[in-house]
């Protein structure tokens, strides 16, 4: 690798991106590179809005709550003291917990994606990811982690919902297929199996 690089995570929930996020971390940390790992909603203020609203605290119309992750995703990459963009300038080669391809897999199932996809667009025109990995878990074995490693449930993770939010995955991935980078690893497999293969993808670019 010769430059800093921004890779996005992306996977229904359950999926296991946190610990992959953390593993690649680990990784690329090891290899000599400075990191810096994040996610999204992120904790800043519209974030936090925005986690109340999945924790089920604070009630939002789905079209609220897409605009909301719209919102905290440009805060995510331009806050003037931890901005992804600020992060990139310094050299640093930032993962991302979820980028864009979340809002649209996620708020795709309750709207047209395509209204999501063009009000992401200014996200998309400041930054892309140099690779998107889709951790791609059967919606069964998701649903069993969640349960068994949850205090609580959150709005979206129910069984139905996360075969949908997989099928609008699979939307997006071919209506960008010519745009993004999208490389889809095997996420039913035991998680240091899924962290080698997300790091030989990384190292190939």
């Amino acid at each position: 690798m010769h430059k800093n690089l921004f890779i996005a995570l992306e996977g229904i929930d359950g999926s296991g991106k946190s610990t992959q996020t953390k593993l690649l971390t680990e990784q690329l940390t090891y290899a000599g590179h400075k990191v810096y790992a994040t996610c999204e909603p992120t904790a800043g203020p519209i974030g936090t809005l925005a986690r109340s609203i999945l924790k089920g605290t604070v009630k939002a119309d789905n079209r609220t709550i897409a605009g909301l992750f719209m919102a905290d995703r440009l805060d995510h990459l331009l806050n003037e003291e931890n901005g992804i963009v600020k992060k990139m300038s310094e050299g640093y080669t930032v993962i991302t917990d979820r980028y864009y391809f979340s809002s649209y897999a996620y708020h795709g199932t309750h709207m047209d994606m395509d209204w999501v996809i063009a009000s992401n667009k200014m996200s998309a025109d400041i930054l892309r990811p140099d690779i998107n990995i889709f951790i791609d878990v059967s919606p069964e074995v998701a649903m069993e982690r969640i349960t068994a490693n949850r205090e609580s449930i959150e709005l979206y993770e129910t069984l139905d919902n996360l075969r949908n939010v997989r099928a609008k995955y699979m939307e997006a991935f071919e209506k960008l297929k010519n745009e993004e980078k999208i490389v889809m690893v095997d996420g039913n497999r035991s998680f240091e199996t899924i962290s080698a293969d997300i790091y030989r993808c990384v190292k190939d670019i």
